[in-house]
């Protein structure tokens, strides 16, 4: 039997939703072609398992409905997709939490819920708060996050709160996190980062509370002095106290507190 490789019905006038049905050409179709026609409706998940097809949709009434299947956006199976780049059917900060999800081992968190969910907006998502559909938000403490911390995370440009605590994430901080102008709290203590922290945390001028400590990392950048009236002496928090973990305690000039190797803490002295 022929197996049907290409599928192309553009520039016609077709209406109504696209059959979910098509999904069932996967392992043979490389190309399913629906530019300028009149579609309309949720775009099936089955499209986005087409494993290794280019998908054209370009020119379509999709907008109104939903966004596209996850899967299908960050392309997941197949090859190509011609409106991964419209942020109205594949958001930008969905994207890159989908990424995230994935090198902080998001199938073995305690609660995922939601994550990953082809329809469901990224606001839902187990942890994350929006505010007009940006994400301003992302808490997922004692989560059972592992793996990494995704550079993707520069792509949450809005957020202001992210609390990673008490997880066991592991390699460097993404310097990426210095793109985030308005972040105000930032905890990513009780982990295991190692490295230098992004000289970009430096940068951050709206940060009112950061705490990093008990984590292995081996040296801080320039950060100025925060302000104290929120937080006390839980506003700047590091590894640099004494006995340390390492040969030379980290140092952290303007630090508010202080911790020592096991995992008490003191308030810096004036």
């Amino acid at each position: 039997m022929v197996a049907l490789e290409v599928f192309d019905l553009s520039n016609n006038r077709l209406k109504s939703s696209i059959p979910a049905e098509l999904g069932l050409l996967v392992g043979t179709l490389k190309r399913l072609g629906l530019v300028n026609n009149s579609l309309s409706g949720i775009i099936p998940f089955q499209i986005g398992q087409l494993q290794g097809a280019s998908v054209l949709m370009k020119g379509n009434r999709f907008h109104n409905k939903s966004f596209a299947p996850l899967s299908l956006c960050t392309l997941h199976s197949v090859k190509d997709f011609d409106v991964a780049n419209d942020t109205t059917l594949c958001p930008l900060e969905r994207n890159a939490l989908s990424d995230f999800y994935d090198s902080a081992k998001g199938a073995e968190w305690t609660d995922g819920s939601l994550w990953l969910d082809e329809y469901a907006s990224y606001c839902d998502w187990k942890g994350v708060t929006c505010g007009k559909n940006q994400v301003t938000q992302l808490n997922l403490i004692n989560n059972g996050l592992s793996g990494r911390l995704s550079n993707s995370i520069g792509h949450l440009t809005f957020i202001k709160v992210m609390d990673l605590s008490d997880n066991d994430i592991k390699g460097s901080i993404p310097t990426q996190i210095g793109l985030l102008s308005e972040l105000t709290y930032l905890r990513l203590s009780y982990n295991a980062f190692t490295g230098a922290a992004p000289e970009g945390l430096g940068e951050l001028t709206q940060m009112k509370l950061l705490q990093l400590q008990s984590n292995r990392l081996t040296e801080l950048p320039n950060i100025p002095e925060l302000d104290e009236s929120l937080y006390n002496t839980s506003t700047f928090v590091t590894d640099c106290g004494v006995p340390s973990a390492f040969d030379e305690p980290l140092e952290c000039d303007n630090c508010t507190m202080c911790c020592e190797y096991y995992s008490t803490a003191f308030a810096e002295m004036e």
